[in-house]
């Protein structure tokens, strides 16, 4: 699948096998509701874009999928003691069937390595190779209207010895199971504990103990030029590869999906399969995990080679307590509208200033007790410039819900500041609904507006007689 800007050709790297192998497990099942792109709702055309680095199609991992239900089934027999009823677990505990899995809490503090950053590729590697490990999917897609079943191959990394792994979110999004391989060759059936899809993190369990697991640096205390290595399993076959280079550049707002994320910038080989594997510092210290990369050709045809990102540690840490905990994060920041971005050839014809035009606003949320309202442009927040949604999502990242920002809008002429309480961002499930609904509504408004664009053609976006 491609796509592009005006910038730069890319294009996600599914593995050469996936429509082989998607072809070969077609069930007659009732299709799953694929994820929406709520391009309606969100960009008319992203500023940046990258590829995320998860491998999809057939690899070494995906073998240890097709022997799940073997495996369950096999151990279900030989277990003679009758599985607990779920209310009579103890706390803290999930019914997993054929096992239970305990979910302790996170410590409070992770282990960390001082020291110089003087020591070599081969020692960090050593060092941290059985705290890595291969993670393999199995979702279930919708591809021309069939249903029919995938893999998809990341890696990711051993937080804690009894088994909580971090990983990207893209890598486990929509699996219907999630396996997990260490180095030795041990394989784990891992369960989901939460994810986030905003920051592209997600949290994993697996049943195990007295598992090596990483040490945990400081992001913040990084500088452009540091050497880093990562560990992870490139297009899905290549497992436990190691690649280094440098920390190229800091705090990058990289754009996936329509989502920013501040990540860092590395010349680190970053592939498809690398995705939610580990970045390392010279002390043998987790301080990323690698996520994306560019890749492709600019519009000038020159090929772009080393500028792979991973996400700061110290970022990816706050959301995982959140996600150990509550299963979300919590306390995030959110609006309640939904925006559609107005480019520079339509600002100016219409002489409007360029940003995210309110599309909708849910009823009872932050901005309609502030007085937002449909047609509304966003143009500030906190006296911080706006000009498009991702600028909007941006400004949220350093705000909390119950905080009391100044959103500064453009309406009928006239620049307006008003004063907002943040609403708490709903599970994502929720704002699914709430997107739907307002979907329809918008759909029923753009069908008017073309209905009135027969009527006057030289008003074609309905904003004046």
């Amino acid at each position: 699948m491609e796509n592009y800007n005006e910038n730069m050709n890319y294009s996600f790297e599914p593995m050469p096998e996936q429509s082989a192998h998607t072809q070969a497990h077609q069930e007659p099942e009732k299709p799953k509701k694929q994820k929406k792109s709520h391009t309606t709702l969100k960009l008319v055309a992203l500023m940046l874009v990258v590829a995320i680095v998860a491998g999809a199609g057939g690899s070494v991992l995906t073998n240890v999928i097709n022997n799940l239900s073997d495996k369950n089934a096999a151990q279900q027999e030989e277990d003679a003691e009758p599985a607990m009823a779920e209310s009579e677990l103890p706390e803290g505990e999930q019914d997993m069937g054929s096992y239970t899995l305990v979910s302790s809490p996170l410590p409070e503090k992770l282990p960390s390595n001082s020291g110089d950053k003087s020591l070599s590729r081969s020692e960090v590697y050593a060092m941290n190779v059985n705290a890595c490990v291969g993670i393999a999917t199995q979702i279930t897609t919708n591809i021309w209207g069939q249903t029919a079943s995938a893999s998809v191959a990341g890696s990711g990394f051993i937080l804690t010895e009894d088994g909580y792994v971090v990983t990207n979110n893209h890598v486990v999004e929509d699996a219907t199971s999630v396996t997990v391989k260490l180095y030795d060759g041990q394989e784990y059936e891992a369960q989901i504990i939460g994810t986030d899809s905003m920051n592209d993190v997600a949290l994993l369990k697996i049943e195990a103990s007295g598992l090596q697991a990483v040490a945990v640096g400081n992001s913040d205390g990084l500088s452009v030029g540091e050497e880093v290595i990562a560990i992870g399993n490139p297009l899905g076959e290549l497992t436990f590869t190691m690649t280094a280079g440098c920390i190229s550049a800091l705090d990058r707002e990289i754009n996936t999906d329509g989502k920013p994320i501040n990540m860092m910038q590395t010349d680190a080989a970053i592939n498809s399969g690398n995705s939610g594997g580990p970045l390392f510092d010279m002390n043998g210290n987790v301080i990323g995990i690698t996520t994306a990369k560019y890749s492709g050709s600019t519009s000038s045809g020159t090929s772009i080679e080393g500028i792979g990102f991973a996400i700061p540690i110290n970022d990816v840490m706050d959301i995982v307590y959140d996600l150990q905990q509550y299963g979300y994060v919590k306390d995030r920041a959110y609006l309640g509208v939904t925006v559609r971005d107005l480019n520079d050839s339509t600002a100016q014809t219409y002489g409007l200033p360029v940003g995210p035009m309110v599309q909708s606003v849910s009823e009872g949320s932050c901005t309609e007790k502030a007085g937002v309202q449909q047609g509304d442009i966003i143009i500030g927040y906190e006296g911080k410039t706006i000009e498009s949604y991702t600028d909007l999502v941006a400004a949220l990242h350093h705000s909390k819900a119950g905080d009391t920002v100044t959103l500064t809008v453009f309406r009928a002429g006239a620049q307006l500041d008003l004063t907002v309480t943040l609403d708490e961002r709903p599970q994502d499930t929720e704002i699914s609904a709430i997107e739907d609904d307002q979907n329809q509504k918008i759909q029923q408004e753009e069908e008017n507006q073309q209905q009135q664009q027969q009527i006057n053609p030289f008003d074609p976006f309905g904003f004046g007689n």
